[in-house]
């Protein structure tokens, strides 16, 4: 457990690790209290580019929590980090909510669905046929096609609903492609970022989640990992998976009582 205490900067995934719709999960008030009074970060880490971070925050807010739009990080913001690294002068069509296309607006990139150069896809909780179309005809025309994270899934109160991850199978149904770039969780690029944004290096970063194929998986970079069952993860999928934590927790709240 020395290596949790040695922690800078925690993150922490959102849905099915620290809450789950409009229910905090248990231990969350404590893990946060913890890490606050042994003067450590926790910055929330979510592959769901469906809310800006503002809106996040009024979640949280919500809770009971302050916090600004600085201490959550999305695959949205990852996003638009690599894309101002690569192609911030292309044409872009952004298939996601409306939140989605206007962050990348107000970066000042240009969207459009005429003759895009690059297709960005993100969890879209309103797509229809018009924008899978569009994405598609995209993605056959040659335009770099880049998503946002690969969750199949999302999490609801009663189960869940389809993620990105299924829209992914979709294109690639429809015109044999996949992704040229994966962004989110467990990718290098949302790493690239969040190194970048806050300054702390991996060693000293340790990655809290419930799910081993994203959050889990981020270990691959050298980040100390930390389950949580309090979301999609069961200890059974654990004897299954070449994904292992290291360390194993039934909820984010355990991690509080070593912090202390």
């Amino acid at each position: 457990m020395e290596s949790l205490k040695a922690t800078e900067l925690f993150l922490v995934d959102m849905d099915g690790t620290f809450y789950l719709e409009d229910t905090l999960l248990p231990g969350a008030t404590e893990f946060l209290r913890a890490v606050q009074e042994s003067g450590k970060r926790a910055v929330f880490l979510t592959n769901n580019s469906s809310r800006t971070n503002s809106e996040y925050a009024d979640k949280m807010a919500n809770f009971g929590f302050c916090m600004g739009a600085d201490d959550i990080f999305t695959s949205a913001d990852a996003t638009i980090a690599y894309m101002k690294k690569h192609y911030e002068e292309k044409r872009t069509l952004v298939i996601g909510t409306d939140a989605l296309v206007h962050q990348f607006r107000k970066e000042h990139f240009y969207v459009t669905d005429e003759n895009p150069e690059v297709v960005v896809l993100g969890f879209d909780t309103s797509i229809n046929y018009e924008k899978l179309t569009a994405l598609c005809n995209a993605v056959r025309n040659g335009a770099i096609y880049i998503a946002t994270h690969p969750d199949f899934n999302c999490p609801v109160k009663g189960g869940y609903i389809p993620d990105i991850g299924a829209v992914i199978a979709f294109v690639k149904a429809a015109t044999e492609k996949e992704p040229d770039v994966i962004i989110g969780k467990p990718y290098a690029p949302i790493i690239e970022a969040v190194t970048e944004r806050f300054g702390i290096p991996i060693e000293k970063t340790t990655m809290i989640g419930d799910r081993l194929y994203t959050d889990i998986a981020m270990g691959k970079w050298g980040i100390k990992t930390a389950l949580v069952l309090t979301g999609e993860t069961k200890k059974e999928d654990l004897e299954a998976s070449d994904v292992k934590p290291d360390y194993i927790f039934e909820n984010i709240g355990e991690i509080a009582t070593i912090l202390k």
